[in-house]
């Protein structure tokens, strides 16, 4: 089976080094201690340019909660129009009400603006109260695939509620396993889950950027 590894990519420097490792996608990002904002027009530019690679983008305006009001949709709802004009294929969002449930009303005002690219859902989702109840509004949004940890601090730890969605979903949505994955785990939490796609940061301890041969190495793993 061919997966397909996804990095989280904080900057230039650990886009690159994704595309070196042999990454077929990133999720374009800034700021990642902060859990990742949106990425300026500047870094969207430049890393568009990067051959072999596509490029996803997160949509966050701010640290904090999922839970945005009008003015916050309106902002990100241009940021998604700014990383379309820029040629982004496809953008990472999610939001969720006050009581824990996906935010359908600015959800869809993004996935109208983001149309014609692929959509996925973040790990919002894994702060949800009903995770079944919310993957079937996921997948009525449009979305093309939900990042999750399977609600565990780490997918390792979430494999039993990823095989779940996993069969849940029945096709109609790719679960993407991330949050802990590294070349150790990830072939098992791909096997044991069935799921094709997995996101990592892709870093050694205590480094900040992507590391090529941590991404070659996860690649090999997936591969084999």
């Amino acid at each position: 089976m061919n997966h397909i590894l996804e990095v989280c990519a904080s900057n230039i420097e650990s886009a690159k080094a994704a595309a070196k490792g042999g990454a077929q996608r990133i999720e374009l990002c800034t700021a990642l201690e902060l859990d990742g904002l949106t990425p300026s027009e500047e870094e969207i530019r430049e890393a568009r340019t990067i051959e072999g690679l596509r490029l996803h983008v997160l949509i966050r305006s701010r640290e904090g909660d999922f839970v945005y009001n009008d003015d916050e949709c309106r902002f990100m709802q241009e940021q998604i129009l700014m990383a379309k004009r820029l040629g982004a294929d496809g953008v990472v969002f999610g939001a969720l009400t006050a009581d824990g449930h996906i935010d359908m009303e600015h959800c869809r005002v993004w996935a109208e603006a983001a149309e014609g690219m692929q959509i996925t859902f973040h790990r919002a989702f894994d702060q949800c109260v009903n995770p079944q109840e919310a993957l079937e509004d996921i997948i009525q949004l449009g979305c093309h695939r939900l990042l999750t940890s399977g609600q565990a601090t780490t997918a390792e730890a979430g494999i039993e509620m990823l095989c779940r969605l996993n069969k849940q979903s029945n096709g109609r949505i790719i679960i993407m396993p991330g949050a802990g994955v590294n070349p150790g785990n990830a072939a098992r939490i791909l096997q044991e889950t069935g799921c094709t796609e997995i996101h990592s940061s892709a870093r050694n301890s205590g480094e900040t950027t992507t590391n090529s041969e941590v991404v070659y190495n996860i690649v090999k793993e997936i591969s084999c």
